[in-house]
């Protein structure tokens, strides 16, 4: 939504794209759609249509208007992805990713095979970009894996996994061409829990992996109490890129 964020692996936001519509378990508590709703039918505000997808073209250019580099999330009020985002479409938010080279992108999507699909294509250019991350949530086995597999046979140069909100323990899974892995739980006033050692099991493939590590939070109710040290330290690593 802006240049400043409050989200602890990235600086700032960047909404092309508002909206989206539930697929998946990590979708049930979505605190984009709460947000969004809030303000649904106020005449004049961004988010009077709610949360119903919706282009912003005058967003587009956005980030060539910031000077200094950041990490910019894109899309975090929506996915880029979604069926009713048009190819076209998708394609202008890359070319502007292409041409403000001097920001790092960080781009996430449920919609793995649509993301897989495109990248061996139209955006052929912005899948072999150094500075764009593409990534897939994983919230569970049932629906997060197999994202895990559509990235991991993408032509996406730099991948990431968003294991956001964690729902149950994911077991063992490959991390092979995987740069960077965040893991967190959920918060909000109907967040479901997510145990520790489901959180030490993914921190341990990553150190063997040699996969940056970077532990957001543990979420609930009350996420600033329950903080973001996981066994008395924060792990805030990102990709070292070469």
């Amino acid at each position: 939504m802006s240049q400043l964020s409050s989200i602890e692996w990235t600086d700032a936001t960047w909404n092309p794209v508002r909206g989206c519509t539930k697929i998946s378990a990590g979708c049930k508590n979505c605190y984009a759609e709460r947000f969004s709703e809030r303000f649904r039918g106020i005449p004049g505000h961004p988010f009077e249509q709610g949360f119903d997808i919706k282009l912003i073209p005058d967003k587009l250019r956005e980030p060539l208007r910031w000077r200094e580099p950041k990490k910019i999330f894109v899309n975090s009020m929506s996915d880029l992805f979604h069926d009713q985002v048009p190819d076209d479409y998708i394609e202008q938010v890359c070319e502007v990713m292409l041409e403000a080279n001097h920001h790092t992108y960080q781009v996430l999507t449920k919609r793995g095979e649509r993301l897989n699909q495109l990248l061996s294509k139209r955006l052929k250019r912005a899948a072999v970009a150094q500075h764009i991350w593409w990534g897939v949530s994983v919230e569970n086995k049932r629906d997060g894996l197999p994202r895990i597999k559509q990235l991991a046979t993408s032509k996406a140069k730099v991948k990431f996994l968003s294991v956001e909100p964690l729902l149950e323990d994911l077991g063992q899974f490959d991390l092979r061409g995987v740069n960077w892995v965040i893991v967190g739980g959920e918060s909000g006033p109907k967040s479901r829990p997510m145990h520790a050692d489901w959180v030490r099991s993914i921190r341990s493939q990553c150190e063997k992996s040699d996969v940056a590590f970077f532990f957001k939070q543990w979420g609930g109710t009350r996420k600033k109490l329950a903080g973001r040290e996981l066994d008395g330290r924060t792990y805030d690593y990102f990709p070292i890129l070469h």
